[in-house]
């Protein structure tokens, strides 16, 4: 009979081993979720931003002869989006930092 390499076979399926469980272990820490709703909070704060009128509304109420040039702002298609796409970001450095 060849000597074993490995530590765990198909031969061992459902035996029980007297070696101790591992610890579960949760794969984000502290910080990862603090970096989670930092991004969270930028993407609340960008779509918060967004907001509005829409092009038709002049003092809250709808009139289909108005126009608004409101919709056009630099804060609803520029600062706004931008707000966004740095809490997307911040979210994927979250979910791939390591402890």
């Amino acid at each position: 009979m060849s000597k074993k390499t490995n530590k765990f076979s198909a031969d061992d399926f459902g035996k029980e081993h007297n070696e101790v469980p591992q610890e579960n272990t949760f794969y984000f820490g502290k910080e990862n979720f603090k970096w989670m709703l930092i991004g969270l909070a930028f993407i609340i704060v960008g779509f918060l931003l967004m907001m509005g009128p829409d092009a038709n509304t002049v003092d809250g109420k709808f009139d289909p002869n108005a126009w608004n040039d409101g919709i056009f702002s630099i804060r609803r298609i520029r600062i706004a989006p931008l707000f966004v796409v740095i809490g997307f970001v911040i979210e994927v450095y979250a979910i791939l930092k390591r402890k």
